[in-house]
């Protein structure tokens, strides 16, 4: 028990409960039809169900996170556990699509409680490594059903989506309970703590020498800070751009008559697109840790413009070679791995500029944006109507991508090193005061 309380045992412990909620985003896919054909639903207005699941699970993270930092990841991740529970539970016996919106909108505020306390938790308990620890966390939730998907799919077909909503509800619920029971928070930071401020290094802003010397920013604070507003336009940027190229990839594959090509790659042979699908499983997983990891490296900002330029070229290679079934699975393959860190870099990032004390609720309104991008891809299919083709949607995803990567590198990084800088300042001033207050023989509060 006590290795499961060192903070590698609570990281190992968020991503298990990171794992049980991927399905409910990932595995969504495989119950349309089923429900489609059992209940002679539209196909459209069963999708407007996933639509709520991301927006509840998206936009009410800000109140959680203010749970989340208030009360502890324990009490909060255990709710989300029991709301992603019976979610499934009641998919299991819907009997109307108002039934069925209303249980998508308690996995998402409950996917939501898990997936804020979780990364919330990762970022304050390694502030030396929030990047790897951050992108470990998500690649729980980004990979997490690539277990399961095989099962749950023979489930559907052998014993029904009602049984399998059922079983798998109760399952991912009960494990998420079980282990919230000893997730909980870092330690404060000891007051007698002091870190030297570096000088002309800041210029890397390598992520290990922000710990505990920059100030803590309440989330009135940073909504009022142009460099939170800067990385929540990244953010969208990179999300609708990877969402746009990804969400239709099916009809790229299709168009361009490559879908049901054989593939043969690592002695393995599948139709093009199944290839491309399986590899967007692995990759968005991968992607989180490995960048996160390079980012404690060499810092934020300088891998984002990796990332995001990696994004924006290998989705011009794909428009140039996707009548290639190799190079379509290749490049798509790409694609996927430079789109998911987003996942990691942003909390690890937001967490760096902002501080630990509140990281729950501020990566909570930073989250927001992954919503807003979801809003933002519909607009994808009114440009292919208004062309008449895909590309000029791949076009656009690829120039939003390139365009991140520059302002990530050229406004970001500057833009950052200041407003850490004077945070830095900020904080010194205050050991100071405490230190003066303490030597007059006063009692005071330092601050965390």
């Amino acid at each position: 028990m006590s290795a499961l309380k060192s903070r590698w045992g609570q990281l190992i412990i968020g991503i298990i409960c990171m794992v049980m909620i991927a399905n409910l985003q990932y595995g969504w896919t495989l119950f349309v039809l089923p429900i489609s054909h059992a209940q002679g639903w539209n196909r459209a207005a069963i999708q407007v169900a996933f639509t709520v699941f991301v927006l509840c699970e998206t936009w009410f993270l800000p109140l959680e996170g203010y749970v989340i930092d208030r009360i502890g990841p324990k009490l909060t991740v255990c709710a989300g556990g029991v709301l992603i529970g019976a979610s499934w539970v009641l998919d299991s016996v819907a009997a109307s699509l108002t039934v069925l919106y209303v249980a998508s909108a308690l996995g998402g505020i409950g996917s939501g409680f898990i997936y804020g306390a979780t990364v919330g938790n990762a970022i304050k308990w390694f502030p030396d490594r929030r990047g790897l620890a951050a992108g470990l966390t998500a690649a729980g939730f980004g990979a997490g059903s690539a277990v399961t998907l095989v099962p749950i799919s023979n489930m559907i077909a052998h014993s029904g989506y009602q049984s399998t909503f059922l079983v798998f509800g109760l399952l991912q619920g009960i494990v998420v309970v079980v282990a919230a029971q000893v997730l909980r928070a870092p330690p404060g930071v000891s007051t007698a703590h002091t870190a030297a401020l570096p000088s002309s290094g800041m210029s890397a802003l390598r992520p290990s020498r922000l710990h505990d010397i920059t100030k803590d920013y309440t989330p009135a604070e940073v909504a009022r800070q142009p460099v939170f507003w800067l990385m929540y336009l990244l953010f969208v940027l990179v999300g609708a751009g990877g969402l746009m190229a990804t969400a239709q990839l099916s009809v790229i594959a299709t168009d361009f008559g490559v879908a049901k090509t054989p593939v043969t790659l690592l002695f393995l042979t599948m139709p093009a697109l199944t290839f491309a699908l399986a590899i967007d499983r692995v990759l968005n997983g991968l992607t989180r840790p490995f960048f996160g990891w390079v980012s404690d490296q060499i810092g934020r900002e300088n891998t984002m413009f990796i990332a995001f330029l990696l994004e924006g070229l290998g989705i011009l290679l794909l428009i140039w070679q996707a009548a290639n079934p190799v190079a379509f699975v290749v490049l798509t393959g790409v694609v996927f791995f430079a789109w998911g860190e987003i996942y990691s870099l942003f909390p690890a990032t937001c967490g760096d500029t902002f501080g630990r004390k509140f990281a729950a609720t501020n990566y909570g309104l930073l989250y927001t944006a992954k919503g807003t991008a979801a809003l933002l891809v519909p607009f994808g299919s009114v440009l292919r109507d208004a062309t008449g083709s895909w590309l000029a949607v791949l076009y656009a995803a690829a120039a939003v991508n390139l365009l991140a990567a520059v302002l990530a590198l050229l406004v970001l990084k500057p833009l950052r090193r200041r407003f850490i800088g004077r945070s830095m300042t900020a904080r010194a001033e205050e050991r100071s005061a405490a230190a003066r207050a303490a030597m007059a023989g006063r009692t005071v509060t330092f601050p965390q």
